[in-house]
């Protein structure tokens, strides 16, 4: 049966317009952004099907153009439409930052640090500087590294935060394992920054760790 004739509770688009993208599920959010089926699969049908072939809405969404457009309804131009999209969520969180400080919107900065980090398949280290009333200045990734590590230079750390007028900065990675418990090593180069910067007057608030689930606050931990 076409989803025009499903009752207007059950269509994805009426049921997003009467209770909000949160009243939602996984499939009826996909199902919107493919617009259309494929013969014999309404567009909530495919949804289903693809969130089934990818194990879940994050791997299609992480997904490189060869593997996306290997599937059944998609192709490269619903891959740059998707890369648009989430292009888009990223720049919106920026913006939100941007206008406040990072310390009315602790959530804010971890969905963005989370938006811009938790893809990557490699280890990445970026540092969020931030001004004196701890407005975002800039968002820079550092370093990259293996899958289990990424090599991180304090005199470029403090190079970078010199470079944008910075007055302070949260440092944050990812870990691609998905376990976002800080290692022996994270805290001692948490340690390392925090004295290098603090020799020109840079505070480090917090270091932000990107796994599976929630990010990790160090801070928040009392591990600064």
């Amino acid at each position: 049966m076409s989803i025009r004739n499903w009752p207007a509770e059950d269509r994805p688009r009426e049921r997003l317009l009467e209770h909000g993208a949160s009243a939602l599920n996984d499939a009826q959010l996909l199902a919107i952004f493919l617009r259309t089926g494929v013969p014999g699969k309404s567009a909530v049908d495919l949804a289903r099907h693809l969130l089934a072939e990818f194990g879940g809405l994050r791997a299609l969404l992480e997904a490189d153009l060869p593997s996306f457009s290997a599937h059944l309804g998609l192709g490269s131009a619903k891959f740059a439409q998707l890369q648009a999209v989430l292009e888009m969520s990223r720049r919106h969180l920026a913006e939100h930052l941007s206008h406040d400080s990072v310390l009315k919107s602790p959530e804010a900065v971890r969905e963005y640090l989370t938006a811009k980090l938790r893809h990557e398949e490699h280890e990445v280290f970026g540092c969020l500087f931030l001004d004196t009333k701890h407005r975002v200045l800039a968002f820079e990734a550092l370093f990259h590294g293996t899958i289990d590590g990424a090599m991180v230079y304090p005199r470029q750390v403090v190079k970078r935060a010199l470079l944008h007028n910075a007055a302070a900065l949260i440092l944050c990675h990812n870990h691609p394992s998905g376990v976002a418990e800080p290692s022996q090593a994270d805290r001692q180069l948490t340690k390392q920054l925090k004295e290098a910067l603090a020799l020109v007057d840079v505070r480090v608030l917090d270091h932000i760790i990107i796994g599976e689930g929630a990010p990790l606050s160090m801070a928040e931990c009392g591990l600064m």
